[in-house]
């Protein structure tokens, strides 16, 4: 009679990863994200000399991505507190991925819209759910820690992929296609490590309920966003203008300028937003975003000085004052939404704060792109400028009327 040796048994669940090491991952889902929405920027340059489109139409092709993205944070923004964030965050890598595949092998205009639909979509779904992550995986010895988290590494995520887009488009043979297969590479990559961490959000009915359109903010953050709304609103459509229109401002100012100039404009604005936010993250979050929302003020005239004097200089200067109140006020603005908010209400409050934000972002670019159709560039600039002033001034005055609470 023949023995068999029992095969040993398969183990359960796959190694998991330390609480320490998944804060880092989660985070650098959230750069990998930011990066590939910002890769675009550099590049558009040459999709316009390739396939010769309007201006107007590049903003369309800019406010698909972040209309897309809102459709995802309003629909499945909470999902991963129904189904768990690492099921969630998987399933929107890989179609981040599959989005870096379309826009690798692009030869249109078409195409390109539908790789940013489909970008937008998971980068929706993913920046809820690694954000909300962040927050599961904060040290409590470290408290603000995953809030600072939140507010700098989407703006260092930007700045870091138009750098590595403008640097291919200056140097490697085929830009528009190696930026992309190496963001490719990389969400693969973040694909398999998520499921080696700890899941944060237990299973819950409510999932298909959850799909339909809303925004979770929490109650208790409520009177924190009314307060940082306008500020928020003037500091996302300024972010806006520099990433879909930044480029054709460095080209009316300086034509002949390397063609890297573009990309160094929304790169300066991202890496001043990062720079600012981290230098900000221990002095108070209301302070920090009134702060920020005061400097978009000088940002917004310097920029709009820029044409008028025919400077590089004041547009990279008002380009860097602007990034640094960008940053200030998203950061202040996560640190007085986020504490508030129980376990089960963070990855809601989280689309909320981005629906806010992408609305800021694209709707006025969409205006711009046909404002600059009507009337050129440098009135468009113009009355974007005038409408961002105004907003800031509209936060700052609510700011300074309402008093500030304790927690």
């Amino acid at each position: 009679m023949t023995s068999f040796t029992a095969a040993p048994p398969l183990p359960r669940r796959l190694p998991v990863l330390g609480r320490r090491s998944a804060f880092p991952l989660h985070a650098s889902v959230l750069v990998g994200l930011l990066a590939a929405s910002s890769a675009p920027t550099p590049l558009y340059a040459l999709y316009q000399a390739a396939w010769h489109f309007s201006t107007m139409t590049l903003t369309v092709v800019f406010s698909t991505y972040a209309l897309a993205l809102l459709v995802a944070l309003l629909t499945a923004g909470t999902l991963s507190d129904h189904l768990g964030r690492r099921p969630v965050l998987v399933g929107a890598l890989l179609a981040e991925a599959a989005a870096m595949a379309v826009f690798a092998t692009a030869n249109g205009v078409p195409a390109l819209i539908a790789a940013r639909i489909v970008q937008g979509l998971a980068t929706g779904v993913a920046t809820s759910a690694a954000g909300a992550a962040l927050l599961d995986f904060e040290d409590p010895e470290r408290p603000g820690r995953a809030a600072v988290a939140n507010g700098t590494t989407p703006v260092a995520g930007m700045a870091v992929g138009v750098l590595a887009a403008t640097a291919l488009v200056q140097y490697a043979p085929a830009p528009t296609r190696t930026v992309y297969l190496l963001l490719l590479l990389l969400f693969a990559a973040q694909a398999a490590a998520v499921p080696l961490t700890p899941e944060t959000a237990r299973r819950t009915a409510g999932a298909w309920r959850s799909l339909r359109p809303a925004v979770g903010l929490a109650a208790a953050s409520r009177p924190a966003m009314a307060l940082v709304a306008p500020g928020v609103v003037a500091a996302w459509a300024l972010g806006g203008f520099y990433s879909s229109l930044g480029p054709s401002l460095a080209r009316l100012i300086a034509p002949h300028a390397a063609r890297a100039t573009g990309g160094l404009v929304f790169f300066t604005l991202t890496a001043a937003a990062g720079l600012a936010g981290h230098a900000a993250r221990a002095l108070p979050a209301r302070t920090v975003s009134v702060a920020g929302t005061a400097l978009l003020i000088p940002g917004a005239l310097l920029t709009l000085s820029g044409p008028q004097l025919h400077s590089l200089s004041a547009l990279f200067a008002g380009t860097t004052l602007a990034g640094a109140g960008f940053g200030a006020v998203s950061q202040g603005a996560l640190r007085l939404l986020l504490p508030p908010a129980a376990p089960g209400e963070r990855a809601g409050t989280l689309s909320a704060y981005y629906v806010l934000s992408y609305l800021a972002m694209s709707m006025p670019a969409v205006l711009a792109g046909a404002l600059t159709n009507l009337y050129g560039l440098g009135t468009a600039v113009t009355l974007y400028a005038a409408t961002v002033i105004l907003l800031t001034l509209a936060g700052l005055v609510r700011a300074m009327r309402q008093r500030p609470r304790t927690a």
